[in-house]
């Protein structure tokens, strides 16, 4: 109860004394008071719980995007592999001689209503004038070639200028003024080369000086954090002061993507750009996870019936998930994960042009032309 000022408090007897109506008139102010002061702390609290929490897809179509199964549609792929100029070899499955196709004719369906049909000319003319970026490791590059070969197969006749250097990736529709960019980063966080070696730095991100003044980011990382050995890129790992020759791995992607939030919390204009984290890419490496007695991705043909996985979310999904609860600038979630985990049949497995079986990435087309569609509708 909030308390009365004096001046509205304070009554001389002879108001006791006055008519009913006059009573009953006064009540009723004293109850408006206290209402609208309550639904004003309420209406305060909830717009502070919006900005500091992570937004998913209820907010946009008025249920759970991320929720459903998949079905076939026909219709699909919405390009030709052969068409797109922009996919790498070892996502071209096609290329690498799949002969299966069906892997190309499912579509997301949520479960409470309808997801929109991706449209590259619409979203080019939301775009117009604007700089996109990915950032991230390899599932980035993924998500990244994707969105190029769906613009491009939306807008095939479209002017278009493409430059790589360093760790800059850059795809311009001259005719729209929309210019998309990958920038890779395995960890978000950096890796600087010291005395002593390789040092993976939990509390830096200098790196970040090249993600600012875009209009949209579209965050990823986990995929490497798991890495060890010979492919493991770092020699060390410092968190504060300390450093030392590992930590547990699930605690050092805490402390990077903390940093990370941070960085949006001190460099994002929620004005002018809009934050996406792309969620945890699942792998099939283990088919026992989906109840299967297959060693891993390789010959799988379809999508897992239902809307669940058998194993459950990867460990790293609840700690993205309390990295994200943190941020104090809206960001969103395009919650892949358990979509994907359903997805075992669209991984190049043996496709990929290289001597193993991947069960990590994925074939473009394929599952990534999904993710964009689900980044397509934010802004639908």
């Amino acid at each position: 109860m909030p308390r009365i000022p004096t001046s509205e408090c304070c009554f001389s007897i002879k108001h006791i004394f006055l008519s009913n109506d006059f009573l009953l008139s006064y009540i009723n102010y004293k109850l408006f008071l206290v209402v609208t002061l309550a639904k004003t702390q309420v209406s305060l609290s909830s717009s502070h719980n919006t900005s500091s929490t992570t937004l998913r897809g209820r907010e946009l179509l008025g249920c759970d995007i991320f929720r459903g199964k998949w079905v076939v549609d026909n219709s699909y792929p919405l390009y030709a592999a052969s068409s797109c100029p922009f996919i790498d070899s070892e996502f071209d499955c096609l290329k690498h001689g799949r002969s299966d196709t069906q892997y190309l004719k499912y579509a997301w369906q949520p479960d409470s209503c309808k997801l929109p049909r991706f449209n590259g000319l619409d979203l080019l003319n939301k775009w117009r004038g604007k700089k996109v970026m990915f950032v991230g490791d390899s599932l980035s590059e993924n998500m990244w070639q994707s969105m190029a070969c769906l613009l491009h197969g939306s807008a095939p006749k479209s002017r278009t200028s493409f430059l790589h250097k360093d760790s800059i990736t850059s795809l311009t529709y001259q005719d729209y003024g929309v210019t998309i960019y990958l920038y890779r980063s395995t960890y978000l966080v950096d890796i600087v080369k010291e005395r002593i070696g390789r040092v993976l730095k939990l509390d830096s991100i200098q790196g970040g000086d090249a993600w600012k003044g875009m209009d949209v980011l579209i965050f990823n990382s986990w995929h490497w954090w798991t890495h060890k050995g010979h492919i493991q890129p770092w020699d060390y790992v410092q968190s504060g002061s300390k450093v030392s020759k590992d930590m547990d791995r699930l605690e050092a992607y805490y402390k990077g993507m903390t940093t990370w939030a941070r960085w949006v919390d001190l460099n994002v204009n929620p004005s002018k750009t809009k934050v996406f984290f792309q969620g945890i890419s699942p792998s099939h490496s283990q088919g026992r996870e989906w109840g299967s007695s297959s060693k891993n991705c390789r010959g799988e043909l379809q999508p897992l019936q239902g809307s669940t996985y058998p194993a459950g979310l990867p460990e790293a999904q609840g700690v993205l998930k309390k990295v994200l609860g943190s941020v104090k600038k809206p960001v969103y979630l395009l919650d892949i994960t358990t979509l994907s985990q359903l997805r075992k049949d669209a991984h190049p497995s043996s496709y990929g042009g290289g001597p193993g079986i991947d069960c990590s990435h994925w074939c473009v087309p394929g599952l990534p032309d999904t993710w964009n569609q689900l980044l397509y509708a934010s802004f639908s």
